[in-house]
């Protein structure tokens, strides 16, 4: 069944042109996802398809027995109103009666009467499905006070409760609908995203979404729409074909452009020349002209995200977090939490929302004191606080004058220097969006450029809250690219997992009640150690707690005990795996690439690049094989 057609759409804000003239068909059963740079106009083309805002050119068809539901990333809600009220607000029967029924459930006072009436029009109505279902994504949503008021809920209780609304009311048209999410991963914990692909995958539903996460795209997805150049391309497959067929694309545009810019020079040439030269007879060729100086002045270059920035010597004390206690009220957060950070280390931090990840990066930074402890910096630590707060700011100014608040120049790690503008150039900010006034940015390109200000500050030590929001796909994969060469240290809260299993080498895990596990590994083997620890918890060894060492309880301060060997720990089991991996593969890139080097057939530059590397082989085989010979003896 056609669902939607969307026909040669246009929209453009002033002189701004988000898309023209895009076209693409949603058929049942579709599973689509839309990709594109901030700020080229995703969620306004959403809007549009939802009917919530209006095209300035083009054609938008929809099925009439098609309702389209979509869920925006600043829901509107009557916020005197309950959660209950918000959530249920569809005009349908099945829901009046469901939702009367749950009501008087929760009710202090039974009334046996009311419930068995009740009880008979849910059967009346076949509506016991509806209720389960909606019990189901309540309860995984983590939404229970439902006589809340919505204007009592945090941000991230809100956009739990819009997503409840959306999928509910999808839910109660039975398949019939067009789905449409924007971001709906966003404030959702990883427990919560993975049940959101779990049921979008298991629903007979019709999706149109915008998403940053990679994993959800690949679980949930079958088709991949890019807005790129104000124009739509379609990929049938996951991220990885996508990305595969785009680099493709790129490399026959880039080909066609300089082919193009050829034939313009010498037309350019040619028209330059005094109008004697040209005669009625070249109408054709004046008007091949303008198509091909058309052609070549909307093709813009690919530019990627650099962040090559200059860092700050990071001395011998990092960060020291001794003996920290936390709580609020009968929540604890911390409870004898005692850490010391080394150089290089890049720290993920995992858990339920609300557990108290975010105060554990306050207090890291000293912004929040903790009950009991000491949190000491190093002299030489220069932070850098990518934080959810976002950007900033007191007056409505243009982004390039907020960039040149901080420098007119910015230090590059070779020595050299760059204009603010060129910063912002390499960010993606092209010249006409310098000078758009923050007000009027996207959520995205905010984000962006909140990143931009924090790298003004020259950072040795990145602490990164959720960083992945609302980025996208590009700007992500190159601020990935950037960290995994980042020297310095790193502590990251974030629930998108391809962005955590790339990003870090151990996980402070946090489980409740002030209990924080040190896990030896990146998200992946996390899970898969948490999968294999329910299904059978004696067969796996616990993970260490972070927590200061309390001495053994009768202890009397006597010496004559034996003293007792210590026994290899999960975490250096897990690194003696991998070296046993690592060796060989090393081993085997050297082997390679001295074959290659005596094959005769490789120019200088590649020989001295195999050279270099072979030279930096070595290096990590030494230090490598030293600490297996380590950790076998204990092993």
């Amino acid at each position: 069944m056609h669902y939607a057609s969307i026909e040669n759409l246009a929209k453009s804000f002033g002189i701004r042109t988000l898309f023209k003239n895009i076209s693409f068909y949603v058929e049942e059963g579709d599973k689509i996802a839309l990709v594109a740079r901030n700020g080229s106009g995703k969620s306004t083309l959403l809007k549009i398809i939802a009917g919530l805002d209006t095209a300035d050119s083009g054609t938008l068809w929809v099925h009439k027995d098609i309702k389209v539901i979509m869920l925006q990333q600043d829901t509107v809600f009557e916020e005197n109103k309950s959660i209950w009220d918000n959530v249920l607000k569809m005009d349908n029967p099945v829901v009046r009666v469901v939702k009367e029924y749950e009501m008087c459930l929760e009710q202090e006072e039974e009334n046996i009467e009311k419930l068995t009436d009740l009880m008979a029009k849910v059967d009346e109505l076949n509506a016991w499905n509806f209720e389960s279902e909606l019990k189901q994504i309540l309860g995984k949503l983590n939404l229970h006070h439902l006589n809340e008021p919505v204007k009592n809920l945090s941000g991230g209780q809100r956009k739990r409760v819009a997503l409840a609304q959306a999928l509910i009311e999808a839910q109660l048209h039975e398949g019939k609908c067009l789905l449409i999410l924007d971001e709906p991963t966003n404030h959702l914990d990883v427990q919560m995203i993975e049940w959101l692909e779990d049921y979008l995958s298991a629903q007979k539903v019709t999706l149109l979404c915008v998403t940053h996460d990679r994993y959800f795209l690949d679980a949930v997805c079958n088709e991949i729409l890019e807005m790129d150049d104000e124009k739509i391309y379609v990929y049938k497959g996951d991220y990885d074909y996508f990305l595969e067929q785009k680099s493709l694309r790129q490399e026959v545009q880039a080909s066609e452009l300089q082919k193009d810019k050829n034939i313009f020079r010498k037309e350019l040439e040619w028209m330059r020349k005094q109008p004697k030269a040209r005669t009625t007879k070249s109408k054709s060729r004046q008007d091949a002209f303008t198509d091909i100086e058309e052609r070549v002045s909307q093709r813009k270059e690919e530019s990627e995200v650099s962040l090559q920035v200059k860092m700050t010597r990071l001395g011998g004390k990092v960060l020291e977090m001794k003996k920290i206690n936390k709580s609020y009220g009968d929540k604890v957060i911390l409870k004898g939490f005692d850490y010391t950070f080394k150089r290089g280390e890049r720290i993920g931090i995992v858990g339920k929302n609300g557990i108290g990840k975010s105060t554990f990066l306050k207090i890291a930074l000293q912004q929040e004191m903790p009950d009991s402890g000491k949190v000491n910096h190093g002299d030489t630590v220069v932070f850098g606080n990518f934080n959810q707060e976002g950007l900033q700011y007191k007056e409505d100014k243009r982004a390039i004058d907020y960039v040149k608040d901080f420098a007119e120049f910015f230090p590059l790690a070779d020595g050299g220097k760059i204009s603010a503008t060129q910063f912002m150039e390499k960010f993606g900010f092209a010249a006409e969006q310098q000078y758009t006034p923050l007000s009027k940015l996207s959520g995205g390109e905010k984000r962006r450029l909140h990143l931009l200000s924090i790298l003004f500050l020259n950072p040795n030590f990145l602490i990164l809250d959720e960083p992945t929001n609302d980025l996208d796909l590009q700007t992500l994969r190159t601020l990935e690219e950037f960290l995994l060469d980042f020297p310095g240290c790193i502590l990251i809260v974030s629930h998108d997992r391809y962005f955590m299993d790339r990003m870090v080498d151990h996980l402070f895990a946090f489980e409740g009640d002030g209990v924080i596990k040190d896990f030896p590994g990146n998200y992946t083997l996390y899970r898969e150690y948490k999968a294999a620890e329910e299904k059978n918890p004696s067969a796996v060894k616990p993970i260490p707690e972070v927590k200061a060492e309390q001495p053994s309880a009768g202890s009397s301060g006597q010496t004559n005990q034996k003293p007792q060997t210590s026994k290899p720990s999960f975490k250096e089991k897990f690194e003696f795996e991998q070296l046993e991996k690592e060796i060989p593969a090393l081993q085997k890139e050297k082997t390679d690439l001295e074959e290659k080097m005596n094959s005769g057939n490789i120019d200088y530059d590649a020989l001295q690049k195999a050279a270099e590397r072979i030279s930096t082989i070595v290096q990590l085989l030494d230090e490598k094989e030293m600490r297996w010979l380590e950790l076998s003896e204990r092993i």
